[in-house]
């Protein structure tokens, strides 16, 4: 944890939240979500389910966009979800864009699909009229389809590097690594950084092809889970230093004491947990804790059986036989892909400040071979000082962030 003496300007800092998800869009309509276990779960109605037996999903709904500089229609679902999460952080931030125009900044953003809505309407619609009758104006969404780069238009965050970061299931927490380590090292004065996806046939065919779609709700570490669920959204944060948070006078969530990360490459879509293990043990490490000072870790949690079991065994590897309290989120907002892992991480924030642990929802029986205590269906009560958020992804990329109160760890 970080020591005493620890410069301010070397500690980072959460002080701007921003979620667009199928629970609910902004702080606190996402955190009275998470509290009430809100299930976001609704029939696919974003692309033609006709041939699926069954095709449930956690979709964005109501979800009207006012961009200052950028016309919507000109971006493409996962790129408007991003820029808006990216202006909700700022927002809560307390921050106007104008006084990051000309600032050293970062603006990263993960995913897993990118804009492949987009591509999927355009490969059909070449199939059955050709290329000749491609509309321009989706051709230039997909084109320019760099989600970090259409925050930093929308907000002319002229001195802003942008990064998009394609590690799948686990961009999001790469994505927030990233924008911690460029604080840390004085690069930059401020990071908007998390993830986006937006629901897309090609990632739902594709799941449904492996037998992982469930028919109806995504049931984590349930002895009767079937799958995930897909979903959508985007979640943002806004970091900096401590130093710059004390001088704004600004609120801070949580405080970001470190991550880790592995990349075993075993297998192209089954998880490894001795892998999982390690990147547990070297999320501790850089944070500077031991494993008995996590007091709720937020799981990768897919509701899938290799998943689940794999992830309970590695938990249990490093914690012990009594784990702290491990929930998935995801049964709640489905498995948002690129933007998982940063939605969750602003449920942990949230969950640090406002003293709960959010449930695991549509349990019925845990798995006995699970062995975590998933807080089952109903909010908790908590007073929480350091929380843990997993994060793993096909082909064995794997990253955890370690948040904790602020002064909490210390």
């Amino acid at each position: 944890m970080p020591m005493v003496d620890t410069p301010d300007a070397e500690r980072v800092v959460v002080t701007g939240l921003g979620p667009v998800t199928s629970i609910g869009v902004g702080v606190d309509a996402f955190a009275a979500g998470l509290a009430a276990g809100r299930s976001g779960v609704r029939p696919v109605s974003v692309f033609d389910t006709t041939g699926f037996g069954h095709a449930n999903g956690c979709e964005v709904t109501d979800f009207k966009p006012d961009f200052d500089h950028v016309p919507a229609e000109r971006l493409g679902r996962a790129s408007r979800f991003s820029v808006a999460a990216a202006g909700l952080a700022l927002l809560d931030a307390g921050v106007r864009p104008a006084d990051l125009a000309s600032m050293p900044g970062l603006v990263t953003v993960g995913t897993t699909d990118g804009e492949s809505a987009d591509i999927d309407a355009l490969t059909e619609l070449a199939v059955r009229s050709g290329p000749e009758h491609l509309p321009a104006d989706v051709v230039g969404r997909v084109a320019a389809s760099w989600l970090s780069a259409s925050v930093a238009r929308e907000y002319n965050l002229r001195g802003a590097e942008t990064a998009t970061l394609a590690t799948a299931c686990a961009a999001g927490n790469y994505a927030i690594g990233y924008a911690y380590d460029t604080l840390r090292l004085g690069e930059a004065e401020y990071a908007l950084c998390g993830g986006a996806d937006a629901m897309c046939r090609k990632t739902f065919a594709g799941f449904y092809r492996l037998g992982t779609i469930a028919p109806a709700v995504c049931q984590p570490f349930d002895a009767d889970r079937s799958g995930i669920l897909t979903g959508e959204g985007s979640g943002m944060l806004f970091l900096e230093t401590l130093a710059s948070a004390k001088r704004r006078g600004a609120r801070v969530h949580a405080e970001i004491l470190g991550y880790g990360m592995t990349c075993d490459a075993s297998h192209p879509v089954a998880p490894d947990g001795v892998s999982i293990a390690a990147c547990i043990s070297n999320a501790h490490r850089n944070a500077g804790i031991e494993p008995g000072q996590v007091d709720l870790i937020s799981a990768h949690g897919t509701g899938t059986r290799a998943n689940d079991l794999t992830e309970a065994a590695a938990i249990r590897a490093v914690f012990g036989e009594t784990p702290p309290p491990t929930v998935s989120m995801k049964s709640m907002i489905g498995h948002t892909m690129g933007a998982a892992s940063a939605l969750a991480a602003i449920g942990c924030a949230i969950a640090i400040e406002r003293g709960f642990i959010p449930p695991t929802i549509n349990h019925r029986r845990t798995d006995p071979q699970i062995g975590l205590d998933c807080v089952p269906n109903e909010a908790r009560p908590a007073e929480l000082r350091v929380v843990q958020n997993n994060a793993f992804a096909f082909g064995g990329n794997n990253a955890i962030l370690v948040l904790a109160r602020p002064g909490g760890a210390r």
